[in-house]
């Protein structure tokens, strides 16, 4: 393993400049020595705007994978092409730090988990908020068995107005909107914390009625053809219900509280900051019984000034030099997918849908057709 590893980044639109940052933090450990992405001219701005003027840059990532020697790679493209450029750099034996979602279908999924497999490198998936104290607590007290026997969790978030534009409102970028934008961050949460439990059916409906209204989204409504809110009920291994709903844009101001009903105790969460994890003070409760009487114990948020996006790159920096394993593995994050895949699959039969997850199968996957990377 060389003194410093070579980063190359896939995708220099916005989420690539948080990666950036982060590897600059890490002068010692990483050198970001490359970059690519399909639009001409992309990549060197992106560089040129840290001052990285050594930098090399390239309009693909198939080129830049052939043309430098690296040790690891980050990939920011949008949604639709990450399978295809993870699993290209996953053929060049490289390690990829993937941002989230991981993918948009269930078929994508299982591209990624071939050739990960295939190649013996591992894919971490980009899911900051777990490297925040509070979420490691609720994981703490979830797993605690504090609460007996879980079998009802309700979860989500929500955004009175709150779409993001660019390449997040459109199909064939995005795939899907606020269900792969921050529905992603809304499942991790409960199901890192339960253990991540095997998904076995979602019964889902999803709507866009604010998205594509021109007078309440006037700058969107033209492009917009996917969700700005879903609301699921998912049924999970080990007989527990989750309650799942998330907004970009509704007529209300949240969603409510994320909250875990257990047979000996409830536990809710009250998110920091008014729906971020941000290190302000948030608040969360034990209800439970004591002595005869129905009790509720407050637990205080810990608040901090922790960069998550810092520390989930150092993290994957880590785990390359040490060979892995990941630090959010696919092993995980497939069904975090497998339900968002299920809520849009749902959604657009309009009944229930069981789930199913792809088998990690030897070999590598073929490649999307006409997809570039």
């Amino acid at each position: 393993m060389p003194e410093k590893l070579r980063i190359g980044i896939i995708g220099t639109g916005g989420i690539a400049g948080a990666h950036m940052r982060s590897y600059l933090k890490l002068p010692d450990e990483v050198e970001v020595v490359a970059g690519a992405d399909i639009v001409p001219g992309k990549a060197r701005a992106f560089f040129d705007g840290f001052e990285q003027f050594q930098a090399l840059a390239f309009d693909s990532a198939e080129e830049m994978l052939r043309a430098v020697e690296l040790d690891a790679v980050s990939v920011c493209t949008y949604n639709q092409t990450h399978a295809c450029c993870a699993v290209a750099a996953l053929e060049a034996g490289l390690p990829v730090l993937l941002e989230k979602p991981l993918c948009v279908t269930m078929e994508q999924a299982a591209e990624i988990l071939r050739a990960e497999k295939a190649s013996g490198k591992f894919v971490s998936v980009g899911f900051q908020p777990r490297y925040d104290p509070n979420s490691k607590k609720i994981k703490e007290i979830v797993q605690s068995g504090a609460l007996g026997k879980i079998y009802y969790v309700q979860t989500g978030g929500g955004r009175r107005r709150g779409i993001p534009g660019h390449t997040f409102i459109e199909q064939k970028t995005a795939g899907m909107g606020a269900l792969g934008d921050i529905g992603c961050y809304g499942l991790d949460m409960p199901l890192n914390s339960l253990g991540y439990p095997k998904p076995l059916t979602v019964s889902a409906s999803k709507f866009n009625y604010i998205g594509t209204n021109p007078q309440l989204s006037p700058q969107h409504a033209a492009r917009f053809d996917v969700d700005d809110f879903a609301v699921a009920l998912i049924r999970l291994e080990g007989g527990i219900t989750l309650d799942f709903r998330m907004s970009w844009a509704m007529h209300m101001d949240t969603t409510g509280a994320t909250f875990f009903l257990g047979e000996q105790a409830g536990f809710k969460v009250l998110p920091a900051g008014g729906g971020a994890w941000d290190g302000t003070v948030g608040g969360m409760t034990l209800y439970h019984d004591e002595f005869g009487l129905q009790t509720e114990t407050p637990i205080p948020y810990v608040t901090h000034k922790l960069d998550l996006f810092y520390e989930k790159v150092s993290d994957f920096v880590r785990a390359v030099r040490a060979g892995g394993p990941a630090p959010i593995p696919t092993s995980q994050i497939i069904y975090n997918q497998a339900i968002i895949s299920g809520i849009l699959e749902s959604a657009a039969l309009g009944r229930e849908v069981e789930i199913t997850i792809p088998e990690r199968r030897r070999g590598i996957a073929m490649r999307q057709e006409g997809t570039e990377i």
